[in-house]
């Protein structure tokens, strides 16, 4: 009878350890599955208060979705407080105090390295993780992807540049090389702006001859791909051959040029490589004259090159010090749902990332989104950058049409100083 009770004493124990182990759910993971807690998504968690971070134009947006995601737990209470925060200083802001930071928050994918290495991000849980990878773009997923962890979730779509150009002297087919648009411009006496000079864009030149980012170092330092140096140095030929041939035409500015170039009387600008954040200018100025198209080709050693874009996306992140780690997560899926990537691309015209959303009249009506969308499959995902490639790709870009001497020889040399700046050597 001793021993039966004593095996009963230890059953006991054993299932009460497992049910404790079961209620602490690994910290906040929620890696258990949707069953556990009786379904509860929350994992037990109530009396949630929600901190989010959205931009300034968001913002308004923002608080009614926070409302109706309230609205969906009757027997919770939660509050959310809504605050305008910069998606491009948000990883600044979150990593100066991270228990007083967001909860939830907006970033731009250029940030995720920085993020994961002060450990600001708690990686989307399993209960969501293979529906968030299924439902978005590949694109999208890459973004928030590093060493295979998904560490956030896809917000938005393709958040890059394009060609814009007005269609009363480039046409449909001029639009589609490089070449038949600086011909089109010229004939017309307007200017075609491409900041090469900007590292954001000068990169088209390294990417379009093969060259890419492929990873960091644990310092931080950059990592290419196993690049073809000749081919790069083609392209870089090609470039700087195409600036200097139409230097009448060829302008390196700020993208916010091309709208308000356009827009003088009589315009000033017939093309250009312009951000996604400017499409609504540009189509308020041109109307019915509004082109816009994916980036053109580039006749490189004969041959029709695609040039190959810088491409980024917006993201939402969960901050891995949040007191109520399960309902930030739940939070986070509901934020970049279908339903709520739809709304926002009615109410703000952001790109979906969701696969179903990009299926949007909405979208199909959009020259500037249908552009993006053409492009994505032409582009780098803008993660694993280190801080110090900007500048010196900026002013490789400018060595192209600034210099008279653009021979393979001071290309090469031009090119070597460019890299071994990024690295830091």
């Amino acid at each position: 009878m001793k021993k039966i009770i004593a095996l009963l004493l230890a059953v006991l124990m054993l299932a009460s350890v497992l049910a404790a182990c079961g209620e602490n759910n690994n910290g906040g993971n929620n890696n258990g599955g949707g069953g556990d807690n009786n379904g509860d998504p929350f994992y037990g968690e109530d009396n949630i208060s929600l901190l989010v971070w959205a931009p300034d134009n968001a913002v308004s947006l923002t608080k009614q979705l926070c409302e109706d995601f309230i609205a969906q737990y009757p027997d919770k209470t939660i509050s959310i407080d809504v605050q305008a925060q910069g998606e491009a200083d948000a990883a600044a802001q979150m990593l100066n105090d991270l228990d007083k930071a967001a909860d939830v928050f907006g970033f731009v994918c250029n940030n995720i390295n920085k993020l994961q290495q002060g450990n600001a991000l708690a990686p989307v849980v399993d209960d969501y993780l293979e529906d968030v990878k299924s439902r978005n773009t590949e694109f999208a997923v890459s973004t928030g992807t590093l060493n295979d962890t998904l560490l956030a979730y896809p917000e938005t779509g393709e958040n890059g540049y394009y060609l814009v150009y007005d269609k009363q002297y480039v046409s449909d087919e001029d639009a589609q090389s490089l070449e038949g648009i600086f011909e089109a411009c010229r004939k017309a006496d307007k200017k075609c702006l491409i900041n090469i000079d900007n590292g954001f864009y000068g990169c088209m030149v390294l990417y379009t001859g093969g060259m890419y980012n492929d990873g960091l170092t644990e310092d931080g330092t950059q990592i290419f791909n196993d690049y073809n140096e000749d081919e790069v140095l083609d392209s870089l030929e090609a470039f700087a051959a195409l600036f200097h041939e139409y230097s009448d035409i060829f302008m390196s500015a700020d993208p916010a040029r091309i709208g308000s170039g356009m827009a003088e009387d009589p315009s000033t600008v017939a093309a250009g490589i312009d951000g996604s954040w400017n499409a609504a200018t540009v189509a308020n100025v041109l109307g019915d004259n509004y082109g816009a198209a994916k980036l053109p080709t580039i006749k490189i050693k004969g041959e029709d090159k695609q040039i190959i874009g810088m491409n980024g996306a917006k993201l939402i992140g969960v901050n891995s010090h949040s007191k109520f780690p399960e309902a930030a997560q739940v939070l986070a899926n509901y934020l970049t749902s279908e339903e709520v990537q739809t709304t926002r691309l009615e109410e703000l015209n952001w790109l979906p990332s969701n696969k179903n959303a990009q299926q949007n009249d909405i979208v199909k009506n959009s020259p500037a989104l249908s552009a993006l969308l053409a492009q994505s499959e032409f582009s780098i995902p803008q993660i694993n950058i280190a801080e110090t490639f900007w500048t010196p790709v900026g002013t490789l870009g400018a060595k192209l049409f600034k210099e008279d001497d653009y021979s393979r020889d001071t290309l090469k040399s031009e090119f070597d100083k460019a890299v071994a700046n990024i690295k830091d050597e």
